[in-house]
């Protein structure tokens, strides 16, 4: 009965009905498994790079060189999947690298081998995300896209809060079970008993979630082929997106550069909690506040979506924009409580739901569904080099200035990229 629904109201099936219809249900639940994986590793995996012996600096570079690295990968496989006409085959394959990548971790005794995970489970992210939000605009009608993605956002995020509870539930649950300890380092060489042996444990059990989001979009999400667009220039194809699209993307490449990897807001909750609470509690407080973060980004997500139709789009990402400063001054200038970090962390969340689901609805107020995969790849582009030159930035300024320098530049950065933001005139297209 409820597929029944869902394929009367589909788009893809019937070129009309509501939003909520099987292909965005589909894409929430492989988001929210694939997030799962992602951030159940994700929420220890500063204080694994800590036990391993990397820096602040280390962690930064990583991120930094995983995010340059995955958004030319989205330029080439949105631009790709324009000119073949279809995109599923390659989002599958891309959850399916990511899903994988994470066990890498499990075997990292320098943080290079950490390097090479994030490299590889970014490199899936690269191949999936422009073309799964090309699919996702195509799956409803023009004014529909803010539910839709604000949906969507919301169940991705819901498996951000699952992971890291499921990893702060883990580090209970292994500090007292030593025989499970053993089964699973057991299948990690020198694993029990090496730095970080319980953060092992983590990646090796994210593998399960990570691998079941390839199979439900396989299984799950249909697709209406294209025709193939042979004759699509790469070149003439960008030098032909519209002005306002390129001011726009400017606007959030600016941005991007404040943007840095939320692992690093973790490290500083870590670093400045640790002296009060002791090392492992303050770990697991930081993967509870990271979670703290997703929970806001996943309330916030669907009501940020829906409203955007009454609004200008590009002031009203200038808005989010605006938060996301004050949120790193929040970091810059901290309050050694933990009442002061559940504020910024929400606050993070906020500002990400803002950023997430309307820089991924306003793609398509500029350009048709034949270059969207392309409009994306760029979309990604620029926030993948604002996020290598933001996630590297903090962390050196970190490591050779301190914390406060190193959260106080992105705090100026975003106010900048908010103010041009709202300058960019917002697109218009209907279809």
């Amino acid at each position: 009965m409820i597929d029944a629904e869902f394929h009367k109201s589909d788009p893809v099936q019937s070129g009309k009905g509501g939003w909520l219809n099987k292909n965005v249900f589909a894409f929430g639940l492989t988001s929210f498994l694939s997030d799962f994986s992602h951030e159940m590793a994700t929420a220890v995996l500063p204080q694994f790079m800590q036990a391993i012996g990397a820096s602040a600096a280390a962690l930064g570079f990583i991120e930094g060189m995983a995010d340059a690295f995955a958004s030319f990968v989205k330029l080439g496989s949105g631009y790709h999947s324009d000119k073949i006409g279809h995109r599923k085959t390659w989002v599958v394959f891309g959850y399916a690298l990511t899903g994988v990548a994470v066990v890498i971790f499990a075997y990292a005794f320098v943080w290079p081998m950490v390097l090479l995970g994030r490299m590889v489970s970014w490199l899936g992210r690269g191949i999936r995300g422009p073309l799964r939000d090309a699919m996702l605009a195509d799956s409803v009608e023009p004014h529909q896209r803010g539910k839709a993605f604000g949906f969507h956002r919301a169940y991705d995020t819901a498996g951000a809060i699952v992971g890291p509870l499921a990893a702060f539930g883990l580090l209970s649950f292994l500090g007292t079970h030593p025989a499970w300890v053993s089964a699973i380092t057991s299948l990690i060489p020198g694993g029990h008993g090496s730095a970080g042996w319980a953060f092992r444990v983590i990646f090796v059990l994210a593998l399960v979630p990570g691998v079941l989001s390839a199979l439900s979009i396989a299984l799950l999400v249909t697709e209406k082929r294209k025709s193939a667009g042979h004759r699509l220039g790469f070149w003439d194809t960008l030098k032909n997106l519209p002005s306002d699209y390129r001011r726009f993307l400017a606007a959030v490449l600016v941005f991007g550069i404040a943007d840095f990897a939320p692992t690093l807001m973790i490290m500083r909750a870590t670093t400045v909690l640790a002296p009060s609470m002791g090392a492992l509690e303050a770990a697991r407080m930081a993967a509870l506040l990271y979670t703290l973060r997703n929970v806001t980004y996943a309330m916030a997500s669907f009501p940020v979506g829906a409203l955007s139709h009454r609004f200008a789009r590009t002031r009203y990402l200038a808005a989010g924009y605006l938060i996301a400063a004050i949120t790193f001054l929040g970091f810059a200038f901290v309050v050694p409580t933990l009442w002061w970090f559940m504020i910024f962390f929400a606050m993070a969340g906020i500002f990400m739901a803002w950023e997430d689901t309307i820089e991924g609805v306003a793609v398509r107020d500029y350009v048709d569904s034949a270059v969207a995969g392309t409009a994306y790849g760029v979309l990604g582009v620029a926030n993948g080099v604002g996020d290598f030159v933001s996630s590297i930035m903090v962390g050196f300024v970190w490591t050779i200035i301190g914390p406060a320098a190193a959260f106080a530049v992105p705090a100026l950065l975003g106010t900048l990229g908010a103010v041009m933001m709202a300058a960019v005139p917002p697109g218009t297209r209907k279809e």
